[in-house]
């Protein structure tokens, strides 16, 4: 019997199918990342403390911005006191480890964003937008640029991979964020 070898696809052909084998992983990842997101989600949906613990890391880093009154994410989580507020996300976008989820009250003129960050199926940090609009950036080795080796601010330039949607509807003028992930 003879002895077949098999070689590596050369040139072009290699890097392409290296290519597409490293987004086929970025999707994955994005998807996985988003599913964790989305039960957060639903477990806050349905008041399950349970799940939430399961989901989220216990030393969880949070950052937010906005009024204080609109803490309801923390009260809620902490039980610190009921909260009538419904996180229902209008959207939900993966990158990489960053999940962003938006969503917004029409009632009482909130819109908000938060910026999950997923570590090994572990929610690790939570930013948190209220009345904000939210422009987030990549930041580092990108398809086309490589927005970390530019040699100084000035020419630095790195093109939005996402933009909150929702602050027009809450019918006031709100700030803008940029957020480089």
């Amino acid at each position: 019997m003879k002895e077949r070898k098999y070689s590596q696809p050369s040139g072009n052909i290699g890097s392409l199918i290296f290519q597409e084998l490293a987004l086929s992983q970025e999707i994955l990842e994005d998807s996985r990342n988003k599913g964790v997101v989305t039960a957060l989600y639903e477990a806050l949906k349905n008041r399950d403390a349970e799940a939430i613990q399961k989901i989220l890391a216990p030393d969880l880093e949070w950052w937010f911005h906005g009024p204080p009154s609109h803490q309801f994410l923390m009260r809620l989580l902490t039980g610190e006191q009921e909260s009538d507020f419904r996180f229902v996300p209008h959207s939900i976008s993966a990158f990489g480890p960053t999940v962003l989820a938006e969503g917004f009250d029409q009632s009482r003129s909130i819109a908000w964003v938060h910026a999950w960050t997923v570590t090994d199926g572990i929610i690790t940090q939570v930013r948190e937008y209220f009345n904000t609009s939210l422009t987030v950036t990549r930041f580092g080795n990108t398809d086309q640029s490589d927005c970390s080796s530019s040699s100084s601010i000035a020419s630095l330039h790195c093109p939005s991979v996402w933009e909150s949607s929702l602050p027009d509807r809450v019918g006031k003028s709100v700030p803008g964020l940029v957020l480089a992930i």
